[in-house]
């Protein structure tokens, strides 16, 4: 049965413990990463939840709703690259980039999911 709110999707809580984990550690970033790379962790990680409660708004309408979660699955997919970027300029370890990669991917699995069965949502 699909939820009514999307707050109550496994989904969404996945996603906003996502952007709060990627906030938390993105607060020991460089402080002249603040205008590039931890802005836009946050604002990528953070849209994730965004465009799946616009999508919500749109379930009347599969197309619209489709059309929100693609988006959804879009800042996720840049979210990722991301995690590769701080990996790289040593921000953050190898462990913490694989749990926090692996996460981003299960949410991505789940998104994909819902673009192509949104009738179940």
């Amino acid at each position: 049965m699909a939820s009514r709110n999307i707050k109550e999707t496994k989904v969404y809580k996945k996603s906003f413990a996502l952007a709060m984990d990627i906030f938390k550690i993105s607060e020991t970033f460089p402080k002249e990463e603040i205008y590039s790379l931890t802005n836009q962790i946050r604002r990528s990680s953070r849209s994730v939840c965004i465009c799946l409660g616009e999508a919500y708004r749109k379930k009347k309408y599969p197309a619209h709703f489709i059309a929100k979660i693609t988006d959804s699955d879009m800042e996720n997919s840049e979210t990722g690259v991301w995690l590769d970027f701080a990996l790289a300029c040593k921000y953050i370890n190898d462990e913490k980039h694989k749990k926090l990669l692996s996460q981003n991917e299960e949410i991505g699995r789940m998104l994909n999911h819902m673009i192509n069965n949104p009738e179940r949502y």
